[in-house]
């Protein structure tokens, strides 16, 4: 025991003394060759730190500077890639931000020392993203099995509504993560979590030597000089938040976005006090956070502006008299007239006017527009901000939480949501980017609802096949498949613009072992109907002959074969992205000579509350087998604590869609 413990103190004493800098790779770290917390890793990161901190610069005020250093370690070919770091910086309006590398170098072992490798000037390269973005990367040199990557860069930045968030997991593990703020007394950010791990977190106050200077009273950087300080020092918050042993983030299937469950932190600010001047209230709840974007220039403002599509919406009403038809018209001009041009966002960046002038805009022109449009034709229509899938779920309120904005309408009941930068989205079929739990609607008075932006109708796809088996197991047939709803608004996404070859292509590749010929696809872009799709098929390897028998699945090639939910265990929610239902009627003739040995049994099968049910109904009439195939999913999201039913139910009915028809001859 007393050798245990003296282990024990002797590894606890080593752990605190560790140092995390760069330029100190050894021999016994090179030469390690699994990851000690995860032997299936390509790659770790052996230590991520970042700083935080806020400098003062004469005649310019306070500037936002984040360092990162980071030291990778490489096992496998597959982590290669984590040799390639790409940082984004904003060049657009009056903020400006610039990335620093330095530092970066590859480690190796040769003749049996440590070998060091620099970057080159031709391993680091600028792109341009955008207008308004740039990008820095860099690609590190002789990277081999075994090495370490170590490499440092700063961020600067004259924003700072908000610290850029930081990831304490990664897709690879992560032995120690390391943050740390330091902000000056006048700012007060709150931080916000994500994540199933949560850092340890120890804070301490100093003083800070600061030159005498000038200073705006409501201005956060300091850069408008309208009132003096009288101290030559401030209080400074050092924050630190800590992680160890962080396990690699696993994929799982149905997974809205797998970032929302990243273990991280952001920093958000919600508050100013600068010396002599009132404190500025950013807001930590949602009615401060609507406020404020309201009260923006380039949200409200624009939201009013009028006198630029008069006419032209004037026209559009002529006769019209129900309040869905007026929001049919006034949508598709603004869906068929304007061009989104893929920034996100909910503040204009041209405006309104010179958007609906260009025909071109961000989603906060086009959809604000659209907004003010419905309310100048005397509807209650409403801005609702959200939070697309690829930022995340906004579950705390916070100014960052969203990066989007559509427009709502009440009409009875019922809040009509509306999208117009898709030109394949309707009144209350949204872009799936839109589809992210809930959003914020906000009225003329400034207050704000929560709105649930999860579709709760199914939409369907409807099948009706007709095939025939020959005496060589040879299946023919044609196939008619309707898609309704988002089912349609997905499928006009992936196809149109193709040609009749490209499509078949893509239907062969989801149907293996089909041949398709005869393709006809109707409704294309008539987006009140649903898109129906007609072909003839004729297939070889869904039929199996073992002397005098026949065996098939009488779903053929529509049959899930597979149980999507593998692992045992499940941590995140399952995100089916929308209610939906396949519903399939087939009628399958067989071979003359054949009759039916074995049948299916018919079958239903349903969730606690039906959250997903499944129904297969199945008969021999003659020399006819008919089949009806039911498969609702009632509900877009369901938790993972009802993993473990989901898996059985899918286990279930992925048995019941392989289960084989016997036909014997006779």
């Amino acid at each position: 025991m007393k050798k245990v413990a003296f282990l024990f103190m002797l590894c606890s004493l080593n752990l605190a003394a560790q140092k995390y800098e760069l330029g100190k790779v050894t021999l016994q770290e090179l030469e390690e060759k699994v990851c000690a917390i995860d032997s299936s890793a390509a790659a770790a990161i052996l230590f991520s730190k970042g700083e935080a901190r806020f400098d003062y610069v004469e005649n310019k005020g306070f500037v936002l500077s984040t360092n990162v250093k980071t030291k990778i370690k490489i096992y496998k070919k597959e982590g290669y890639e984590w040799a390639n770091k790409t940082v984004e910086y904003y060049i657009g309006g009056s903020i400006k931000e610039g990335v620093t590398f330095k530092n970066e170098a590859t480690y190796n072992i040769v003749n049996g020392k440590v070998e060091k490798t620099k970057l080159k000037s031709d391993g680091e390269f600028e792109e341009k993203v955008n207008e308004f973005w740039r990008r820095k990367k860099i690609t590190l040199p002789n990277v081999k099995e075994g090495s370490i990557i170590e490499f440092e860069y700063t961020l600067t930045s004259d924003n700072f509504g908000s610290l850029d968030e930081w990831f304490f997991q990664s897709s690879i593990p992560v032995l120690h993560s390391e943050y740390k703020t330091l902000i000056p007394e006048y700012f007060i950010f709150k931080p916000i979590y994500k994540g199933f791990i949560q850092p340890k977190v120890t804070q301490e106050k100093r003083f800070v030597a600061l030159p005498v200077f000038s200073r705006g009273a409501g201005d956060a950087s300091g850069k408008n000089r309208n009132a003096s300080v009288d101290k030559e020092q401030y209080e400074e918050s050092r924050t630190v938040y800590v992680v160890d042993n962080v396990p690699a983030l696993k994929e799982e299937v149905f997974v809205n976005n797998i970032k929302n469950y990243i273990s991280s932190v952001v920093c958000e600010l919600s508050g100013v006090q600068m010396p002599n001047a009132n404190y500025k209230d950013y807001s930590t709840t949602w009615e401060g956070v609507v406020k404020v974007i309201y009260q923006n220039d380039n949200f409200g403002s624009e939201l009013r502006k009028l006198g630029y599509y008069d006419k032209d919406i004037d026209g559009i009403l002529v006769n019209l008299k129900s309040e869905e038809e007026k929001i049919a018209a006034i949508f598709k001009h603004v869906q068929t007239t304007m061009n989104w041009n893929e920034f996100k966002g909910y503040y204009c960046n041209d405006g309104v006017r010179k958007a609906y002038q260009n025909k071109t805009g961000n989603v906060a022109e086009i959809n604000l527009m659209l907004t003010s449009m419905l309310r100048y034709a005397g509807l209650d229509a409403n801005p609702i901000i959200l939070s697309t899938r690829g930022n995340g779920i906004s579950l705390f309120p916070s100014r960052t939480a969203f990066d989007y904005v559509i427009a709502g309408v009440q009409v009875k009941d019922q809040i009509i949501l509306l999208d117009a930068t898709n030109k394949y989205s309707q009144p209350n079929i949204l872009p799936i980017r839109d589809l992210n739990w809930f959003g914020r609607l906000i009225r003329k008075d400034e207050t704000s609802i929560q709105i649930d932006l999860m579709p709760t109708f199914n939409s369907k796809e409807v099948v009706n096949l007709m095939a025939e088996i020959n005496a060589d197991g040879k299946i023919t047939g044609k196939a008619r498949d309707q898609y309704l709803d988002y089912n349609a608004f997905v499928y006009r996404y992936n196809y149109n613009g193709l040609t009749n070859v490209s499509r078949i292509e893509k239907l062969e590749k989801n149907y293996s072992g089909l041949e398709i010929s005869e393709l006809e696809v109707l409704n294309n872009n008539d987006l009140t109907k649903p898109i129906i799709e007609n072909y003839s098929f004729n297939s070889t390897n869904h039929v199996e002959i073992i002397g005098d028998k026949m065996y098939f699945s009488p779903l053929l090639h529509f049959a899930t074969a597979e149980n999507p939910f593998k692992q045992e265990n499940r941590f995140y929610p399952i995100d089916f992205v929308y209610p939906h239902q396949d519903k399939f009627s087939i009628s399958i003739k067989i071979p003359d000579g054949y009759a039916v040995e074995t049948l299916p049994a018919s079958k239903a099968v349903g969730m606690f509350d039906n959250k997903a049910v499944y129904k297969y109904t199945i008969s021999n009439t003659a020399n006819q087998i008919q089949l009806m195939y039911i498969f609702d999913v009632n509900t877009a999201v369901i938790g993972s604590e009802e993993y473990e039913e989901v898996k059985a139910f899918y286990k279930d009915m992925v048995e019941k869609n392989t289960e084989k028809v016997v036909l014997k001859k006779i």
